[in-house]
């Protein structure tokens, strides 16, 4: 398949280099010939949007802009799941219909991503929308004897998905279960196969199919959408941590399964968890510091300068006063961009460079600060804190 046409521009190159250096991700050197392509799995619209959620879409929207620095043209696309157990009972339980109370959410989480200054992705498709192409998905992996037909539901066969994932079956099993799947389901095989298309009950969303009435299983709906979107294969996906295993494992060996691509992804985005009091950062935990109520007593800068003042990979704990000190290297951001400074070539290059050497932000920031004047202008344009 081939890339659809976006919504629009992919958005300006900041400043291209004369001789770009490919980019280098989680130990992986990125050349691109033409367009790099970025998948992010994007928000369940169920609740709120905390830090934790906000820290993968700045990290991933950095990330484009680093490549669009680099001179490279970018194509993003961070997809909706708006079918999904969670949100509908999310909406039962608010007596809501279910589409009209996942579109306000996602509403007041792209009002919270726009004050963060985040670029809107090229593409935003919603799981609803793919209905059709899950099933050719399911189809195609049913003809290549990849998957089963029991009972209503359509199993694809994942034992070696998990085999892969260099955890032990305890931890996948239990990865697997905190997501809501239930590897001990007797219908299945293995229990590390997963349901492509399930049937639906009567208060469940549900569309027709070869297989009966019936809804998308998530890992199966991220595949779809990727591959209709941006094709048989990406140059990043993106995502919490969290989604290594089971969810991007299973979305790549879905893709893979049918198109015979591998891997579907050269490289993996999946930005360390934000934990509060000791635990991740989640809705489960209610241990949340929600982005709007940050953003009522901060900059939009101080809040995207403190996500991305770390490595990626890094979980971390927030307090507080996280925030304070992000200001304060912000002011001295801004004090260094005010000087003159030496080379002005070389100080752009070498936060280039750092940048470009797995995204590293924090040493970026100390070459800005010594070499000050076009270098520090040019890291505050590609963190978008100017």
């Amino acid at each position: 398949m081939g890339l659809m046409t976006p919504r629009g521009a992919t958005g300006p190159v900041v400043s291209p280099v004369s001789s770009p250096t490919a980019l280098r991700l989680a130990g992986v050197r990125l050349p691109v010939v033409g367009t790099a392509r970025v998948y992010t799995c994007g928000i369940t619209p169920y609740d709120v949007t905390h830090l934790g959620h906000a820290a993968t879409f700045v990290w991933a929207d950095l990330l484009t802009s680093v490549w669009r620095l680099a001179g490279i043209e970018t194509v993003t696309c961070r997809n909706v799941t708006d079918v999904d157990d969670v949100l509908t009972r999310a909406a039962g339980l608010r007596g809501r219909d279910v589409a009209q109370f996942a579109l306000e959410q996602e509403y007041a989480f792209d009002k919270d991503m726009s004050a963060l200054r985040l670029r809107r992705p090229g593409y935003e498709p919603r799981a609803r929308h793919y209905v059709g192409a899950v099933q050719q998905l399911t189809a195609a992996l049913l003809a290549a004897d990849r998957a089963y037909l029991r009972e209503g539901y359509v199993y694809f066969r994942g034992a070696e998905v998990a085999d892969r994932s260099g955890l032990s079956r305890e931890e996948a099993l239990a990865r697997c279960a905190e997501f809501g799947d239930d590897p001990y389901d007797g219908r299945r095989d293995d229990p590390f196969d997963v349901a492509v298309w399930r049937p639906s009950a009567e208060a469940e969303p549900a569309w027709p199919s070869p297989w009966g009435p019936g809804r998308p299983g998530w890992h199966a709906e991220c595949a779809a959408m990727a591959l209709t979107v941006l094709g048989a294969g990406v140059d990043v996906l993106a995502g919490g941590e969290d989604l290594a295993f089971p969810h991007h494992a299973y979305q790549a060996a879905l893709a893979e399964a049918v198109t015979a691509v591998a891997p579907f992804a050269r490289a993996r985005l999946h930005v360390g968890a934000v934990h509060q009091g000791g635990a991740k950062m989640a809705k489960s935990t209610g241990n949340l510091t929600l982005v709007a109520e940050l953003l009522r007593e901060h900059s939009p800068a101080a809040v995207r300068l403190m996500l991305l003042g770390r490595p990626w990979p890094t979980a971390w704990e927030y307090h507080p006063d996280e925030l304070g000190r992000a200001a304060e290297r912000l002011d001295l951001l801004y004090a260094a961009a005010g000087r003159s400074g030496g080379s002005e070539a070389a100080g752009s290059a070498a936060v280039t460079a750092a940048l470009l050497d797995d995204l590293d932000v924090p040493r970026a920031i100390e070459v800005a600060l010594d070499a000050g004047g076009e270098a520090a202008r040019l890291l505050l344009r590609v963190l978008a804190v100017a």
